[in-house]
């Protein structure tokens, strides 16, 4: 996995349908900038090879990822972070149906 090769630990995953949230333990001595330049090019071009046909939506051309990030180092409370990873789509799911069931304001 890319994490292990770059010494970095993967502690909570969720995948939704636009976007990852990922909680991760870095070493200090890996620049977070370069890790996920690394992630992003690594992860697209599998994707890429293993699905070829999302090369030709328009809407990707070659790029599979937006070209931002956040990231959070300290401050904090992980437990309370890796609650809001775990739990995220569902609040989304939650709001998304709000707003459908008040309609537009």
């Amino acid at each position: 996995m890319l994490l292990e090769w770059k010494s970095c630990e993967l502690k909570e995953i969720n995948i939704q349908i636009d976007h990852v949230h990922l909680i991760v333990s870095v070493p200090p001595k890996i620049s977070i900038s370069q890790l996920m330049g690394i992630l992003k090019g690594k992860t697209a071009i599998k994707i890429f090879k293993s699905y070829p046909k999302l090369k030709t939506k328009p809407y990707w051309g070659n790029h599979f990822w937006a070209r931002g990030y956040c990231v959070d180092t300290i401050g904090l409370d992980e437990e309370k972070i890796k609650k809001y990873v775990k739990y995220q789509e569902k609040q989304e799911r939650l709001e998304e149906q709000q707003r459908l069931d008040f309609g537009p304001l």
